[in-house]
């Protein structure tokens, strides 16, 4: 789906004013990157697949199909590194990204609401890896957002070859979202609320662009402990400057009823392991297990408690 067939897409669904909005921001997005003509000099670089194809439902996202330059198809897809979400498949290259986002997608689906024929949102997606996973089940529209210049455009690197209508990943923040939209069936927000400086304010913001009866993901960092537990870095946290409030998922069950959610559950919570996070052939730089104490990987190198993540759905009254 074009920009321009979004857009009508959302005119014919009672949304011409956030079209509108969308359709006026569109001729900035993407080109104001010190990076983007190298990144989209990498993009026109990908060379044809014949009689390409998709498939969701395996770890790696499949892009199938004949490539007779397999060796300009790597040397395109590495121009676009890091690539830090995955795994792909695209012909015979295999991107093996930093994080296996296969591993929490296969904890978190089982505890979903069929997600066919459903108006999706997922915040913060990164490259639009759960986005693609999310079309196996047959919605009727996966919207990502996603500010990141460079996910933007390794989203675009498989849209070239699905030019499906069913999916888009959007260049802006959850704040170019208007507040009570009530239009989402599903929302995700996977790996945003600790980046949040007001986490209340971000819980809000998902209820309202949920329909009545919709469902949140919310998957974020957790500590042990009970109600009341909430850990505030003073500085860094695993390496990351800006994460603000990390607190027990007991405590998270307690800010989502504050903020009226109801039917709320803690579905699984894990440390996460270096098999799940880590430096690969297509993401050089530092990872989870630079981030870990080197004597006692259950602390940061800050001396923190190490990450661990907890998935938690809710409904919207």
């Amino acid at each position: 789906m074009t920009g321009k067939a979004l857009f009508d897409y959302f005119r014919s669904h009672g949304q011409s004013h956030w079209a509108q909005q969308l359709e006026a921001a569109s001729p900035d997005w993407l080109v104001h990157h010190g990076d983007y003509a190298r990144w989209s000099a990498a993009l026109d670089a990908l060379p044809e697949i014949h009689n390409a194809y998709g498939s969701f439902d395996t770890a790696a996202v499949l892009v199938g199909g004949d490539c007779a330059n397999p060796a300009g198809l790597r040397q395109a897809l590495r121009g676009l590194m890091p690539w830090r979400k995955g795994p792909y498949q695209i012909a015979d290259i295999f991107i093996d990204c930093e994080w296996r986002s296969d591993l929490k997608w296969d904890r978190v689906l089982p505890h979903l609401a069929p997600l066919k024929d459903r108006k999706i949102l997922d915040i913060g997606c990164g490259n639009g890896y759960h986005c693609w996973r999310m079309l196996a089940q047959s919605p009727e529209l996966v919207l990502g957002i996603e500010p990141s210049v460079l996910f933007n455009l390794q989203f675009r690197a498989l849209q070239k070859y699905l030019p499906r209508t069913d999916i888009q990943l959007l260049p802006i923040g959850v704040e170019d979202i208007p507040l009570d939209l009530n239009w989402f069936d599903s929302v995700f927000s996977m790996g945003v609320l600790y980046h949040r400086r007001s986490p209340f304010d971000h819980l809000y913001q998902l209820k309202s662009f949920l329909v009545s009866g919709g469902e949140l993901c919310l998957e974020t960092l957790v500590i042990e402990g009970e109600a009341g537990n909430v850990l505030v870095p003073q500085e860094r946290y695993a390496r990351m400057r800006n994460v603000w409030f990390i607190p027990s998922s007991a405590e998270l069950v307690t800010w989502l009823q504050r903020c009226g959610f109801i039917n709320v559950r803690l579905v699984e919570e894990a440390v996460t392991e270096v098999v799940e996070q880590r430096v690969t052939e297509w993401m050089q730089f530092e990872s989870l297990q630079q981030s870990l104490d080197a004597e006692d990987s259950s602390l940061t190198i800050e001396g923190l408690p190490a990450p661990r993540r907890a998935v938690l759905l809710a409904n919207k009254p």
